[in-house]
Order: C-alpha cells, then sequence, then structure tokens
C-alpha cells in the first residue's frame, strides 16, 4: 500500500510495479489534488537546496507582523512548534547547509534520466527543459547570488561563469521588465505541469494493474510482530504485505500511529495563474522577493513565499497579492491596483509543503517496523525529487538494502 496520490507517491508506486511488486494506492481526495497541483512545477538541479540556511532565522524575524514578506513566520501557541523552529535554526549553520546541499546533490544526480526513462515508457510527464533566468534588480545581489550557487554546484551542474548586466540583462527573456539590472541563465533547468503530470502517472499505473482507492482517507494501521498486516481507511480496512507512507503533511499522524514521532510542518506556499503578454519562455527565479514564475499549459504560473503558521490550508489573500505585487518589479506593471487581480488571474492556490526541521525528506524503514517505509518531507522539492526518490525507494523495499545515496535521508537522524 502506498498511502499518497502526490508526485512522491506516484512515483513510488510506479517504481514498485515496475519491479512486480503488487501495489495499491490510498489517495484521501483526487490523485494530485495536494501540494502537488498548484507548486511551479520545477524540475532543477540549481535550487535543490535545504531551507535553512545561514541567515534565514534572522530573515524570518524580520517577517514577524508582515504578511507581505517573502518568509512569513506567525508563531503558534504550541510547543511542538517551539521545538521545530529551535531545531531548524540549529540546522541553519553553514556546515549544515553545506551537508545537505550535498546529499540532495547526490541524490538529484539522476534526475533528468529518470523523467527521459518516464517518458520512453510512455508517461507524458510534460517536461520540458527551457532553463531558468535567475533575475535581480541589483547587480551586486545578482553577483552575490551567482558566486553562491557556483560554489555549491561544485561540478554537479553547469553554471554560467558571469551574470549578464544592464539592458542585455532582459534579453535573456522578453518577459522580463526594465526594472531588472542583472540576470543569469541556468541552461537545462525543466519545468512539468504538475498536475498533468500526476495524472499521467496515474494513467499508466492504472495500465499497470495498480488500483487506486481516492476519497479514502488513511486513519492507522494494524499491526503484529513488527510487521504492517493492514491499512485503517474511512472505507473499511485493506490487508497488505507492507506500506509506503507518502502522505506528505499528513504522514506524522499516520507514523504516530506506528509509534514514531515525525516534527514535521506546513511550509505553505501560494500561486496563481496569469495570461502575460510577452510570456516568459524560461522559469525565472525572483532573487531579491524569493518569488518566481514558470510557463505552464500556455499560461504562466506565478508563485512564492514560505509560511510557518501551522498544519492547514487556508488561503490568505494577502499572501496571493504579495506575491503578485513582488512579481511586478521583475516582469513590469501587469496590473495597476491590487484590487484588479480577482479579475485577472486564475485558480488562486494555497499548499502546505511538508517541511522537516534540516530541510531533508526522510527517505527510509520505518524503525521497528520491517515493512513499513517513510517518503516525506520534501518541501518544495516534491516534483524535483519524486522520480528519484520512487526508484530509489523501490530499490530498498525489493532488496531490503538501504541504497547509500539514502543514507542521508535515515528517519532515525531525527532522534538527534
Amino acid at each position: 500500500m502506498v498511502v499518497g496520490g502526490g508526485v512522491v507517491g506516484l512515483c513510488t508506486a510506479y517504481y514498485l510495479a515496475a519491479a512486480g511488486v503488487p501495489v495499491e494506492i490510498v489517495e484521501r481526495r483526487g490523485l494530485g489534488s495536494g501540494a502537488s497541483r498548484g507548486n511551479a512545477g520545477w524540475v532543477c538541479l540549481s535550487h535543490s537546496t535545504p531551507v535553512p540556511a545561514p541567515g534565514v532565522v534572522r530573515y524570518a524575524l524580520r517577517s514577524l507582523g508582515r504578511p507581505d514578506s517573502p518568509l512569513y513566520l506567525r508563531p503558534l501557541p504550541d510547543p511542538a512548534f517551539v521545538r521545530w523552529m529551535w531545531r531548524f535554526w540549529r540546522s541553519s549553520t553553514p556546515a549544515a547547509f553545506r551537508r545537505g546541499y550535498a546529499a540532495v546533490a547526490e541524490l538529484n544526480r539522476d534526475t533528468f534520466a529518470l523523467f527521459d526513462g518516464l517518458r520512453e515508457a510512455g508517461v507524458d510527464t510534460t517536461l520540458t527543459r527551457p532553463g531558468m533566468v535567475h533575475a535581480f534588480l541589483s547587480e551586486a545581489e545578482a553577483r552575490h547570488h551567482l558566486a553562491i550557487q557556483r560554489e555549491m554546484a561544485d561540478g554537479h551542474y553547469p553554471m554560467p561563469a558571469d551574470v549578464t548586466t544592464g539592458a542585455e540583462a532582459r534579453l535573456l527573456d522578453d518577459a522580463l521588465s526594465p526594472g531588472v539590472r542583472a540576470a543569469y541563465l541556468v541552461e537545462g533547468e525543466g519545468v512539468v505541469d504538475p498536475e498533468a503530470f500526476a495524472q499521467a502517472l496515474g494513467e499508466a499505473l492504472a495500465a499497470q494493474g495498480v488500483k487506486v482507492h481516492e476519497n479514502a482517507e488513511a486513519i492507522g494501521f494494524r499491526s503484529s510482530a513488527g510487521r504492517v498486516t493492514a491499512l485503517r481507511t474511512t472505507q473499511g480496512e485493506i490487508p497488505c504485505g507492507g506500506v509506503v507512507i507518502a502522505a506528505g503533511t499528513r504522514s506524522p499522524a499516520l507514523l504516530q500511529s506506528l509509534g514514531r514521532s515525525l516534527p514535521l510542518q506546513a511550509g505553505k506556499g501560494y500561486s496563481f495563474s496569469v495570461d502575460l503578454d510577452p510570456a516568459p519562455r524560461h522559469t525565472l527565479y525572483f532573487g531579491e522577493r524569493r518569488a518566481v514564475a514558470s510557463p505552464i499549459g500556455g499560461t504562466t504560473r506565478i508563485g512564492g513565499t514560505m509560511e510557518l503558521s501551522g498544519n492547514n490550508n487556508r488561503l490568505d489573500w494577502r499572501r496571493i497579492v504579495a506575491v503578485a505585487l513582488a512579481s511586478r518589479h521583475y516582469l513590469g506593471r501587469w496590473f495597476d491596483d491590487p484590487d484588479d487581480l480577482v479579475g485577472l488571474i486564475r485558480d488562486p492556490w494555497v499548499g502546505g509543503r511538508p517541511f522537516l526541521p534540516d530541510g531533508l525528506p526522510v527517505i527510509d524503514r520505518v524503525p521497528g517496523h520491517d515493512n513499513a517505509f517513510a517518503a516525506t518531507g520534501h518541501g518544495m522539492l516534491g516534483v524535483t525529487l519524486g522520480p528519484v526518490t520512487g526508484h530509489r525507494l523501490a530499490q530498498y523495499v525489493v532488496t531490503g538494502e538501504r541504497p547509500e545515496v539514502l543514507a542521508p535521508f535515515r528517519f532515525d537522524r531525527l532522534r538527534r
């Protein structure tokens, strides 16, 4: 049983089924309806970094009381939230950040090859690789950002030698406004339509005979002698010979029923779609404002923000406005007044991206249970890391031996 019908769960089910393992999926709503639906669709190497980084906590504290901040922290009267923030701060040292970055970069090594393999097998991944333009309002900020990225890339992926400045910076993408003073292009970075990708995976799984239980919420397990023997759902109990918990922000409750706690918080992100003229040809990263834009499905999806306000999916319209205002610095005045946004944008969305305090996912066997595994905590990297997570975890399930590349994503690291 794979619990969770997002990109991570679907990819895990796909590779298990490809290995000959009988698989069923349980999803509380529809496939790809959670955090996989409204994200920016990036498949990227240059932004696959842990969120806890040097200076990020200081940046978060400055956001208190500012709902327009790219990183918005709203403290909760919850001891678990306070503990999570303390551990997040402990993980934001330069050494911890470098370890996390190196671990994700190594895991990412096969990402594009796996997407190619899915396409060759008939899965419509929708992947294109237009490259990513990093746009900045300040030349100094652009050079600082590029220097850090070049150092962290360490040969894992190509980076440009220098930034492009002045009017030539805007030539990297026609959608950029005169306010952009410096930019650089990371070639080969990709983008998918995440909802369409999830649906294509669902169709491929159906063709492999995988049964999908939609609108069925997993609520617990029946276990015996350290082995899960059945999954309990709102539609009844389903016997099984093993389980993979890939349920995003709902994973901790399921793991708790197996006697394991997981310190996970939702990092809420917002997005919307809009028709721009000219529309971006590349994925765009707006450096100072930490917002993004992606060409998806014939339109432009603009997204951003990291909101730590508890595990909920309440949409705060002020955050949608904040993302739109942030984008206007880089895309020009595509709207004049925030009141105009109601008629201009489509599909305003909020999603709770699952974050562990060190910024890395858990991809491992659940301690104390021979046949239970977890794949959650991918944060903003669910689409990028979905295929490689599924591929490597399927190897672990089938062989019983953890692939070395998964060592940094062990469950027991969180007990320290």
